[in-house]
């Protein structure tokens, strides 16, 4: 049965639909600074009655932020009066930070089970070549390595849930760069582009989800989806000076034949909008039925309309990402 949501659908519309399924859940949502798409996702989610809204982030003075703006509204609200605010700092390009924040969640004994993780944090465009603590270009550490292992070291609280579900926030930019499966680091920035370095990572995500649900679908009953939420003018753009990055992106689209390359200009959407794929990621029931999906204007991306590329769908690809990936972090997880 075809959606009934469309690009425009806000995350209003679907809070109406699936309040009675947000109501009491514990949700855990990394990139919650204020303005943001995380933020504002959170935000919306408190109408609904959640029981716990764990805010992870890296920077402290924004994460506490969010959690005051939070706080506030539900102690002055009488729709979500009971939900708890809990918060986490974390820096995803750390692996060292990641394991310290896992054991942390891990060390909640109040909190036995946790409903719904939100990959949501990333980076995007970084203009000089950048590398991690422990060596790894930037944007595959940020968006790709570190929620990898962050999932995998907190998965005994997810898969502990009645009906656990795993949200990797991807992009339709998964067009501009497969994995580079023998050089991820781009020969140590010898051949460097951030659009293909964003690209491979965003290539990433959407591997990482299909191999949760493939791995621990039928097994756990877990349920794990990526996403394009649109194109959204939030502080994940910091890095990028339009007026050079649009010429950039059209450059390497352009080599690749796609689509894009050709367009002078984005199809903005608000947060409002921008959101909304979050939310049906997140709670929608009828996604039970296509475990892995990529979703894209609260659909599933359908690749003889939306740009959907073939190497990011790949259960191949999806297997070979993740022995890979084990090997980086240096621990496996044999689901």
């Amino acid at each position: 049965m075809p959606t009934p949501y469309t690009t425009q659908t806000t995350t209003a519309d679907l809070l109406r639909d699936y309040a009675s399924l947000i109501k009491g859940k514990i949700i855990l949502t990394t990139g919650v600074s204020p303005n943001s798409l995380g933020g504002f996702f959170v935000q919306s989610l408190a109408q609904a009655q959640p029981a716990c809204l764990i805010l992870a982030a890296r920077n402290p003075n924004q994460l506490a932020q969010t959690a005051a703006a939070l706080r506030a509204s539900t102690s002055t609200s009488t729709s979500h009066p009971t939900t708890q605010i809990r918060t986490l700092q974390i820096d995803l390009s750390s692996l060292d930070s990641v394991r310290a924040a896992a054991a942390e969640v891990n060390g909640w004994d109040d909190l036995p089970a946790i409903d719904v993780v939100v990959n949501n944090a990333g980076i995007m465009g970084v203009p000089d070549y950048r590398l991690s603590a422990e060596g790894f270009e930037a944007h595959w550490a940020t968006n790709h390595l570190g929620p990898f292992l962050f999932t995998n070291l907190i998965m005994p609280k997810i898969v502990a849930a009645s009906s656990p579900r795993v949200v990797v926030v991807s992009s339709d930019g998964h067009r501009l760069n497969p994995v580079r499966f023998d050089d991820w680091n781009f020969d140590e920035g010898k051949s460097y582009d951030r659009w293909r370095a964003y690209g491979q990572s965003k290539t990433a995500n959407m591997l990482f989800a299909r191999s949760l649900a493939q791995k621990l679908g039928l097994k756990c009953n877990l349920q794990a989806f990526s996403l394009h939420p649109g194109v959204i003018f939030t502080n994940l753009d910091r890095d990028v000076d339009w007026s050079v990055g649009m010429k950039e992106l059209q450059t390497v689209d352009r080599s690749l034949g796609n689509r894009e390359g050709w367009k002078d200009e984005f199809d903005a959407k608000n947060l409002e909008r921008g959101a909304a794929t979050h939310v049906y990621a997140a709670f929608d029931p009828s996604l039970k039925a296509v475990n892995g999906a990529y979703l894209i204007d609260c659909h599933v991306a359908d690749p003889l309309v939306d740009t959907v590329k073939p190497w990011a769908t790949s259960s191949f690809e999806a297997e070979r990402l993740w022995k890979l990936s084990e090997k980086l972090v240096g621990q496996e997880f044999p689901y």
